[in-house]
């Protein structure tokens, strides 16, 4: 349910604040929702900012999420779990249009184009709100510009747990800005991990068995064109590096650009 409405902007009463314009329940444990953007901010799309609420103690309660609107939105979108006893997210979630959030207007991330070396197929590895960051790439010319081919892997328990992620992608082909960039640019392979779907397993395992390169009818990796990026939880994240270094690809920065990035910023 889609819970939008226009919305003035709100003399700020936070430190940093900013005001939500709308939100959107996906599942009882993931939503998403947008909010106004600071004059003053720029960012690279993949970035993150720090946003939260007051707490108890009356202090900022602040997580990294990262951005899931490309660079050159008006506003802010950020896609979220819900845990009903984390400390921010067992709160964030209840947040309506109109209500303020907190938003250091500060983006960092390795998860930019500037830090992979230049490429022919970039690999989007996401585990279940690690799509955000990729929301904002895949909504940024400059990534369909780049690569002559993109390829999204992003894995769930549940097939409604893609539903965000799905419905951005499958947008894209009629996005205005970028439709024409996208045509015969973009593979999409989602997986399941408990719910039976069209393509089940991690995505760990589908690349290490070569699965999703019979899938798609694509060449296995090759670190001389194939540039990827990652994000998802801990464990997920240290699995698919073995995999790509052991496919010959080394990890980047934006200091020292290399064959793939990995995002180190979580929320609770």
């Amino acid at each position: 349910m889609t819970d939008q409405s226009p919305v003035a902007k709100a003399t700020p009463t936070l430190p940093d604040a900013q005001t939500v314009t709308s939100v959107t329940h996906y599942t009882d444990r993931l939503f998403a929702f947008r909010c106004t953007r600071p004059q003053s901010l720029r960012f690279r799309s993949g970035e993150f900012v720090m946003i939260g609420l007051i707490g108890d103690n009356g202090k900022p309660l602040l997580r990294a999420y990262s951005i899931a609107s490309p660079s050159w939105d008006e506003e802010l979108e950020f896609y979220s779990i819900k845990v009903p006893d984390g400390p921010l997210t067992s709160r964030l979630q209840h947040i309506q249009p109109g209500e303020q959030i907190i938003l250091r207007p500060k983006p960092v991330g390795t998860l930019v184009i500037d830090a992979l070396l230049p490429g022919k197929r970039l690999w989007m590895l996401a585990t279940g709100t690690g799509i955000a960051p990729f929301a904002s790439l895949l909504r940024d010319p400059e990534t369909w510009e780049k690569f002559e081919q993109v390829i999204v892997m992003h894995t769930c328990r549940e097939a409604d747990e893609l539903t965000y992620g799905r419905d951005l992608i499958e947008a894209l082909p009629d996005d205005p800005l970028i439709g024409e960039l996208v045509a015969g640019k973009l593979h999409y392979y989602p997986t399941t991990t408990r719910e039976k779907s069209a393509h089940m397993g991690r995505i760990t395992d589908t690349l290490a068995s070569g699965q999703v390169f019979f899938d798609l009818g694509i060449a296995p990796m090759d670190p001389a064109y194939d540039r990827a990026m990652v994000c998802g939880s801990l464990a997920f994240n240290l699995d698919i590096k073995a995999v790509l270094e052991t496919a010959g690809l080394s990890e980047g920065a934006n200091s020292a650009p290399a064959e793939y990035v990995v995002e180190k910023a979580f929320v609770d």
